[in-house]
């Protein structure tokens, strides 16, 4: 057969790596093996591994791929493995004996790198494992080394995509480039070598009509490390389209060096020089999958084969519980006033207003530790609380109205369209914060009056939904329906946060919210196409999480609100990690009596909702432990903080890169329901198996 890629030499030599599932040929360029075109099993073209591996010398122009003059073949376990033993070009020798060799000067005369790359298939796996295994045979200052460069849809659907994504980082669909200035503003929108510690899992997915390629690796174990020299960790190129070789594809790609500061980003090779050594050995591999679905198919599928990664909290949760409930007990509490803290003066917003109110998750610590000083410490607060309430409601007068339903419904249903959506309305009903308005005269409009999205739908079909439970009026019920269909095509959660974030970008809490009330509407109706929905939508949950944590840095779990920036400019949503968002989802559902490991059993959501709480401690306030927090727009809350006023509350943000916490602080309310609702089903789980 002749390759589809016609963009290398080929010999007419090549083998082939075949299953049920995917196949991939090898073929032979005039110069040696290899490259490699990736075939699903209906035998369409999904990508082309463009070579071998490739490096780039400081001091020689020509950058050098890696070949091999033929390959063996092995079986084992049931495997089947093609071995190319390659060496990279020698680049004089190529010129030996032309008109070039008298003007162009090359120093190596034999290869820089040698070694072997082995892949392997087994008959029922829908990828191809590949292992690299090189050596350097001189002491050499490389810019970069390419060891992995696929070109996903070359020679075949071109640039064209249903989607692209990269966990943490970037989810372009349709015609939206990736690195693209849809939802941030230069320089924030270039991101296609991102810091690797913006990247939630070692995975990269392309997709088109139905079918999906994807590549996952090992971020978090180095390639290379010479002496006790620093290790050079593999650092993944996204290109939807391929900007980078500005060709007619979507680059999935992986290089060394890796970034180590944010000031290298996106330059292939770091801006920096790779040493390497003489009888240095470099060691990598990583999986190539095609399958069928999107690219969150795509990673619902890895996810599901490399299982969730094990959760190492800061505290177990009964400690954390302890944490919270001592918060409250002292520097939560202030006399005659209540719970809370104080971040801004009492004429502005407050995330902790003080009030003589409790949440009810600390009423049962105090049941649950009773004859604990911090116990009757709680207790005491509470009937303090009673007298407070009873004090100011005595001041109130009783006007005896009570909320109509009905006519709350009707007021949703005013806003519904006929085709059943429900509208941004940003000088209307939307307007709450003035971050688009600032936006929309300053820089450009992060959502267009008029538009609509994921989370604008389900929020409005959410309170119907309600409505119809309370009342038993199917308008209300066809009202909420005719707005989940509206959103039947939706595949990406968009809308969430729109109050400071462009409306179509990518969004958790638009996932999570979206999750709940599709799963409300299928048991309302019986209907499974509304629980496929709130699977997809839990699923997408993982295109905003890190599994997976770099050395020295717990931020496995931590997730990320949005891929976007805040108002264009102001916050990095790819660079920082919000919690309060995954826990709402998490909590919401709870309420509603939705578990999310029944809701998608073939995911280990169990884990995950530990892992989501886990990851909140890190954001928690302990000043007798470490100070890492520094506020932005509220600078004089500092004192309060060094102070201890906020310990045991959590930080908006936590920088993914540093690792610090930033932003106003968040009550531990939230964290505190979350324990106890695992505890609760990991009890009844037992109970269960009793």
């Amino acid at each position: 057969m002749k390759p589809l890629y016609n963009k290398a030499s080929f010999s007419g030599e090549y083998t082939v790596l075949e299953n049920g599932s995917i196949r991939a040929v090898f073929f032979k360029r005039l110069c040696g093996y290899g490259f490699a075109e990736i075939y699903t099993k209906e035998e369409r073209l999904m990508g082309v591994l463009d070579s071998f591996g490739e490096i780039k010398l400081r001091d020689q122009s020509i950058p050098m791929r890696l070949e091999a003059d033929g390959f063996t073949v092995s079986e084992s376990g049931g495997g089947k493995t093609v071995t190319f033993d390659v060496s990279s070009t020698v680049s004089a020798e190529k010129l030996r004996g032309t008109s070039f060799e008298k003007w162009v000067g090359l120093p190596f005369d034999k290869p820089v790198l040698e070694g072997s790359i082995c892949f392997t298939l087994k008959p029922d796996a829908p990828f191809v494992s590949v292992r690299i295994g090189l050596r350097s045979n001189f002491d050499l200052y490389a810019e970069y080394i390419k060891l992995v460069w696929l070109l996903c849809g070359e020679a075949s659907y071109g640039a064209e995509k249903t989607d692209a994504l990269l966990p943490g980082v970037d989810w372009a669909v349709g015609k939206e480039w990736t690195s693209g200035n849809d939802f941030f503003r230069d320089p924030w929108a270039m991101r296609f070598m991102p810091h690797p510690n913006k990247i939630g899992s070692p995975f990269m997915a392309v997709s088109h009509q139905g079918d999906y390629i994807s590549c996952d690796f090992d971020l978090d174990r180095p390639v290379t490390r010479w002496f006790n020299y620093k290790e050079i960790y593999p650092q993944p190129v996204f290109a939807a389209p391929n900007f980078v070789d500005r060709a007619d594809n979507s680059l999935i790609g992986i290089t060394i060096p890796d970034v180590k500061e944010i000031e290298d980003e996106n330059k292939l090779g770091c801006g920096k020089i790779l040493e390497l050594h003489i009888g240095e050995k470099l060691e990598f591999e990583y999986n190539i999958t095609v399958g069928k679905g999107d690219s969150l198919d795509a990673l619902a599928d890895y996810v599901k084969r490399t299982g969730m990664p094990d959760v190492t909290p800061r505290y177990d949760f009964d400690e954390a519980l302890d944490r919270i409930a001592n918060a409250f007990n002292t520097n939560l509490w202030h006399e005659d006033l209540g719970f809370g803290y104080r971040q801004m003066s009492p004429k502005e917003f407050s995330a902790g207003e003080i009030r003589p109110y409790y949440p009810g998750f600390l009423k049962r610590y105090a049941a649950e530790h009773e004859g604990l000083a911090v116990a009757s410490g709680l207790a005491e607060k509470f009937e303090k609380c009673e007298e407070l309430r009873k004090e100011q409601e005595s001041g109130r007068k009783n006007t005896g109205d009570s909320a109509d339903p009905e006519k709350e419904g009707d007021r949703i249903l005013s806003w519904q369209k006929e085709d059943g959506s429900f509208r941004f309305e940003p000088d209307g009903r939307h307007t709450s914060k003035d971050d688009f308005r600032v936006a929309r005269s300053f820089i450009d409009p992060m959502g267009a009056d008029g538009d609509t999205a994921l989370y604008m739908n389900t929020v409005p079909a959410g309170m119907l939904l309600s409505v119809y439970e309370q009342t038993g009026n199917e308008k209300y019920l066809k009202g909420a329906l005719r707005a989940l269909d509206f959103c039947g095509d939706m595949t990406r959660p968009e809308g969430g946060d729109y109050w400071e974030t462009p409306l179509h970008a990518p969004n958790l809490l638009a996932a999570g919210n979206a999750v709940v009330v599709f799963e409300r509407a299928c048991r309302i109706t019986n209907d499974p196409k509304y629980r496929e929905k709130a699977v997809r939508f839990l699923r997408s949950l993982l295109a905003f999480t890190h599994l997976r944590t770099p050395k020295g840095m717990n931020l496995t779990y931590c997730t990320k609100p949005c891929l976007c920036s805040s108002d264009w400019y102001f916050a990095n949503w790819v660079r920082d990690f919000v919690q309060w968002e995954v826990l709402e989802s998490f909590n919401t559902a709870a309420a509603y009596g939705i578990d999310w490991r029944e809701l998608d059993p073939e995911l280990d959501w169990d884990t995950f909702g530990r892992g989501i709480v886990a990851a909140a401690f890190t954001f928690m306030a302990d000043t007798d432990e470490t100070v890492n927090w520094r506020p932005h727009n509220i600078p004089d809350t500092l004192p309060n903080y060094l102070a201890g006023e906020y310990n045991g509350c959590f930080a908006d943000t936590r920088n993914s890169v540093t690792g610090n916490i930033g932003g106003m602080f968040i009550s531990p309310t939230a964290i505190a329901n979350a324990i106890y609702t695992i505890k609760d089903r990991e009890t009844s789980k037992r109970d269960d198996q009793v």
